[in-house]
């Protein structure tokens, strides 16, 4: 969920829409997701000039399926970045850069430190953090810093959840470890 305008906007997986919420508490259908992808189960919304829905998709997990779509505030739908698994986050830095939260990688049902936090590049998307153990949500501080909520379910979960804070640098590539990886992005 996030806020725009003093209103409230949230994506519903199961009908697979996003809505906005007044502060009256009317509800009105922004844009019927499903209508375009089928139960594609859009699970995070972030606002950057649109709307930006990420997707978890159904199981088993396939690798590679899920995506970002942009939505416009008059409910026009469009996918803009493609080749992305379970995706559970997307935020934006100061800078404009999309970050993805995947919760799980290369394996056919939830599994424990396969979780990435990805950006989005000219050149595809690289990896800004791996090993994350079912990581379900993440937002930029005031800090500039990134926050992931850490172990938000799965085996042991019970009191074991934590937020992990991950500095992202200014410059594309300049952080520790990870790889590139291709993802089609269209605008």
């Amino acid at each position: 969920m996030v806020a725009v305008r003093g209103n409230l906007y949230a994506v519903e997986p199961n009908h697979g829409e996003l809505d906005e919420i007044t502060r009256d508490g009317k509800i009105r259908r922004i844009a019927d997701i499903s209508a375009t992808y089928g139960h594609i189960v859009p699970t995070s919304v972030a606002y950057h000039g649109n709307f930006y829905v990420g997707n978890l998709n159904t199981f088993p997990i396939q690798a590679g399926s899920s995506r970002i779509i942009k939505i416009n505030p008059h409910g026009h739908v469009k996918t803009v970045a493609t080749g992305f698994t379970t995706v559970l986050g997307v935020a934006f830095d100061h800078e404009g850069r999309m970050y993805v939260l995947e919760n799980t990688t290369d394996n056919a049902f939830p599994t424990p430190f396969t979780g990435k936090v990805l950006r989005v590049t000219e050149d595809g998307v690289e990896e800004i953090a791996t090993g994350l153990f079912l990581p379900t949500a993440m937002t930029f501080g005031p800090d500039g810093a990134l926050y992931v909520s850490n172990v938000g379910f799965g085996p042991p979960p019970v009191g074991l959840g934590e937020i992990v804070r991950i500095t992202v640098s200014d410059a594309e590539g300049e952080h520790e470890g990870g790889e590139r990886r291709s993802s089609h992005r269209e605008d």
